[in-house]
């Protein structure tokens, strides 16, 4: 049964970057940064004291069933 917040394909995408860029961080200020606060939001994704969005255990999670397809651990 599905019981998770629907992602658009655009919050879908930004999540798949923030997996990309690692511990790096995506900057505030770009064209998905409306995405990246959704998924702060939900807990997907967190702002850092430094500004930039990282995702979080709980985002890595839902990119692993949602994006990548891998069965739920």
């Amino acid at each position: 049964m599905w019981n998770e917040p629907y992602l658009e394909t655009c919050c879908r995408s930004a999540l798949h970057r923030l997996t990309l860029v690692g511990t790096h961080g995506r900057p505030d200020g770009l064209k998905d940064e409306p995405c990246l606060q959704r998924l702060s939001a939900m807990g997907l994704a967190e702002q850092r004291a430094d500004g930039r969005f990282a995702i979080t255990a709980t985002g890595r999670e839902r990119h692993a069933t949602e994006i990548l397809k891998l069965p739920a651990a």
